[in-house]
Formats: structure tokens, C-alpha cells, sequence
């Protein structure tokens, strides 16, 4: 997928590291290993003011220490999104097998989680839905729809959806 590079247009690696030092915790979990589409992905949440505590895992191992505080995120408290953005092609671990841990485990079972993937392939998605994905969403080519699906996908998690109650 190839889209016109923002960096132009904002400090891409400023912007990101501004929303991982967040200090009470991210509200988005942005779990993605292109750079362009995490580029494209901040900048619409930033422009629609949807999201200023991002966290973003490049990685399945990378989300799976974050959500449960092991590895570089032992010292700190597991993270506690409101919502999860899971590509399923990911190196190390898979977004599958990601998806998989979250569910599996209590205490992030009720996070939804929303696949955003490139892949169209049945058995992924009926594989992710039997895992419990919250909604299943392939990023679409063009980059005017790209933008517009981040928005309103946005929109919804952060403001239209009332999320799961904590348990304390």
C-alpha cells in the first residue's frame, strides 16, 4: 500500500513519541508495523483530536509486554487501553496469536479489539471472529477512503462506544 508521506506536514517521530510518554496509559493501543500507515493513523486521529494517548506496538510481542507489563514494560503498569487496533501481519508474533492472549486472559478480555488489516482471506477472518474480535475492518487501498475509515472508526471507538466497565 503506498501513500503520500505526512512528514511534511507534522514531526512524525515527534508526534509519536509525545503520544507513547502518555503517562496515565494510552487510549488506543495501535498495534502496526508500517510505519506509513502508522504515520497516516496518528495524523487522522490528531486532526479529528480523537486521540492524544496513543501507544503504538510495532510488533505482536510488543503489544502482548505492554498489555501484561513484562519485558521493557515490567516496571510499569500493564496497560489498560480502551481499545485495541490489531493488523494481523505481524512480525514476531502474529496478530492472530496476539488476539488469542488477549482473549484468553481476564483481565483483558473485555477490551475490544478491532482487527485492521490489509487481508481479505476468509479463514482469518472467521478465525478472528471465533477469537472474539469486537469488528474486523480491511484498510482500503485508496487514500482518501483509508483517512475517512480512521476517522470514523475513531469517532466511534473513542466517542460513540461506551466501553466495558473496569471491575475494581
Amino acid at each position: 500500500m503506498v501513500f503520500k508521506s505526512f512528514n511534511n506536514l507534522f514531526l512524525y517521530p515527534r508526534l509519536v513519541q509525545y503520544m507513547d510518554s502518555m503517562g496515565a496509559g494510552a487510549d488506543i493501543l495501535l498495534v502496526e508495523d508500517n510505519p506509513n500507515d502508522v504515520e497516516l493513523i496518528l495524523h487522522v486521529f490528531q486532526w479529528c483530536n480523537l486521540g492524544d494517548r496513543i501507544h503504538v506496538a510495532w510488533n505482536g510481542e510488543e503489544a502482548l509486554d505492554y498489555l501484561f507489563g513484562t519485558g521493557p514494560y515490567e516496571a510499569k503498569a500493564a496497560g489498560r487501553p480502551k481499545v485495541i487496533l490489531l493488523d494481523l501481519k505481524l512480525p514476531k508474533v502474529d496478530g492472530l496469536q496476539v488476539l488469542r492472549k488477549i482473549k484468553e486472559n481476564p483481565q483483558t478480555r473485555s477490551i475490544p479489539v478491532v482487527v485492521f488489516t490489509s487481508s481479505r482471506e476468509e479463514r482469518d477472518i472467521i478465525e478472528s471472529y471465533n477469537l472474539g474480535v469486537n469488528s474486523y475492518i480491511v484498510k482500503p487501498v485508496q487514500f482518501d477512503q483509508f483517512a475517512n475509515v480512521i476517522r470514523d472508526m475513531g469517532l466511534y471507538w473513542q466517542i460513540i462506544n461506551q466501553p466495558p466497565v473496569e471491575k475494581r
